[in-house]
């Protein structure tokens, strides 16, 4: 038996890819670099030379042509550390939000050769070293998620000049892009329902109130039930969590244990809400009639399904992905802000 001591086989070079199209060199990396002065038809022969060769491109050397990185920073920002007992990464890992948003931006970053890197911050120490991070040019821009109005991050990502896009309206005026739904007109849209309904002793779990979302949510829905002349409404904070549901249930029937409508501010909160609702012997809608918001999984893994508000969390993310591209694509021109629209979805809890 003879070893086979042939060569390995020569990775493509873009000589190669120029040879095959019929072009130069110089033009082959202006495709492959994404100048967009290239002609169309002369880019597709490239492009199908690249295909018919197998040319990988060296990301390092682009990086040193473009100036890019090819990868975004996914920025999860939260007030504090929490106890251990209530990790923040398995908080978040464990909200079934997250995971739109992440999908979300992935059906856009991935088609576009883009990565993503997750950094967390939730102190002050956490921050200074993400500032660090992004100052240094390992990332081309930043989506940010903030779970607290007074973040000081907004400010002090759009000092570093990077492209970033917020995943919400910040509370203070900001001049960096943001993508949200209508978290007020949701909110009302699930107190015209339960006042349609008939329901007049009304209770809400609502979010936690030094978060925008939890807010708003809130207000809108207190404001659109005194339109109906509903006063006296009954409230809770859940925080937004599945044990945080739960517990706010139980203080809203100590509180009004004739209640007969209950608004609860997000699906995760409304999953540990119900149970508490059917073991007090509370027929659901018979005696309560639920609205959750955000129809994610929760809401069909509810007993009985939940008639929820729906904000398009797959199709913000991803409107977040395309405005940081074109950001990233054209340095200093402001992309506009998007605000969605969001739907009543109606199941059998109300």
């Amino acid at each position: 038996m003879t070893a086979d001591v042939s060569p390995p086989a020569r990775p493509t070079t873009l000589e190669d890819v120029a040879a095959v199209a019929g072009v130069s060199r110089a033009t082959v990396s202006r495709v492959i670099n994404g100048a967009t002065t290239v002609d169309p038809a002369l880019r597709r022969i490239v492009e199908k030379a690249v295909a018919t060769t197998g040319y990988v491109p060296n990301r390092a050397a682009r990086s040193l042509v473009t100036r890019r990185t090819d990868s975004i920073a996914l920025v999860v920002s939260e007030r504090e550390r929490r106890p251990v007992a209530e990790p923040f990464i398995g908080r978040m890992f464990s909200d079934p939000h997250f995971g739109r948003v992440v999908g979300g931006l992935m059906e856009v970053l991935r088609p576009a050769g883009i990565q993503m890197v997750l950094m967390l911050a939730d102190d002050e120490a956490s921050r200074n070293q993400l500032l660090s991070y992004l100052r240094q040019g390992h990332v081309d821009g930043v989506v940010l998620i903030s779970s607290h109005a007074d973040d000081p991050l907004p400010d002090l990502l759009h000092e570093t000049r990077l492209p970033a896009v917020l995943a919400g309206r910040p509370r203070r005026p900001s001049p960096l892009t943001y993508v949200e739904a209508d978290q007020r007109a949701g909110a009302q849209m699930a107190a015209d329902h339960l006042a349609a309904l008939g329901r007049r002793r009304v209770g809400t779990i609502a979010g936690p109130q030094d978060m925008p979302a939890g807010q708003v949510r809130l207000t809108g829905f207190l404001e659109a039930l005194e339109q109906h002349g509903i006063g006296d409404v009954v409230t809770a904070e859940g925080g937004f969590t599945h044990a945080g549901g739960a517990s706010a249930m139980r203080r809203l029937l100590s509180e009004r244990p004739d209640l007969d409508a209950v608004f609860i501010a997000s699906d995760l909160m409304a999953l540990g809400a119900l149970p508490v609702l059917l073991r007090a012997g509370r027929d659901v809608p018979g005696d309560v009639a639920v609205v959750g918001f955000d129809d994610s999984n929760a809401a069909v893994a509810c007993d009985p399904p939940l008639t929820t508000v729906r904000q398009p969390v797959e199709e913000m993310a991803a409107e977040m992905a395309r405005l940081l591209l074109k950001q990233i694509g054209r340095p200093g021109v402001p992309a506009p802000s998007v605000v969605f629209h969001p739907t009543l979805v109606r199941r059998e809890s109300a």
